[in-house]
């Protein structure tokens, strides 16, 4: 597991090992006064991503959401108003060290407030504002580029996966 992993986190692994944990997190989708939007490239499968990460218990998502981000990227982020989730089969993966997990994203909508733009070297390797155009040509993982490119347009417009499920009605 990553350094970042919490304990909260280390105490279910020793209980279910490397099985199938669904954990809430969120992510940050902010701009610069470019219009460029804020991307960090995670160590674990080297894609771009929003910065962000899992809720911590008894921590509000919002709290969550400025946390991450600024531990991420060392920006210091105001969260605005909640854009959407993410979830299903684009957010589950494993670790490279066999951990399973698919996480319920929060999306944030942020406003930069303060700080410098540093990577922190562990759960990222970098960091830095891209453009639409830019979006499309990195490698991102796989929720990210569904996603992401879709708060370019203005107004930005709250997203989620419409349902696939409908239940079985007889007559």
């Amino acid at each position: 597991m990553p350094a970042a992993t919490s304990d909260y986190v280390r105490r279910i692994r020793e209980r279910i090992g490397h099985d199938l944990l669904m954990l809430s997190s969120v992510a940050t989708i902010a701009f610069d006064d470019e219009g460029r939007m804020l991307l960090v490239r995670h160590w674990n499968r080297g894609v771009w991503v929003a910065p962000g990460g899992a809720i911590e218990p008894m921590e509000t998502p919002a709290d969550a959401v400025v946390r991450e981000t600024f531990e991420e990227t060392g920006l210091h982020v105001r969260p605005r108003q909640v854009l959407g989730t993410v979830s299903g089969p684009e957010t589950h993966f494993w670790y490279e060290h066999g951990d399973e997990v698919v996480y319920v994203i929060t999306l944030f909508e942020c406003e930069i407030v303060g700080g410098s733009l540093r990577p922190d070297g562990d759960e990222t390797l970098e960091a830095g504002f891209f453009t639409k155009r830019e979006l499309e040509e990195l490698p991102l993982a796989e929720w990210a580029r569904g996603v992401l490119p879709g708060f370019f347009d203005r107004p930005i417009r709250p997203y989620f996966a419409p349902p696939t499920w409908t239940p079985a009605v007889e007559g």
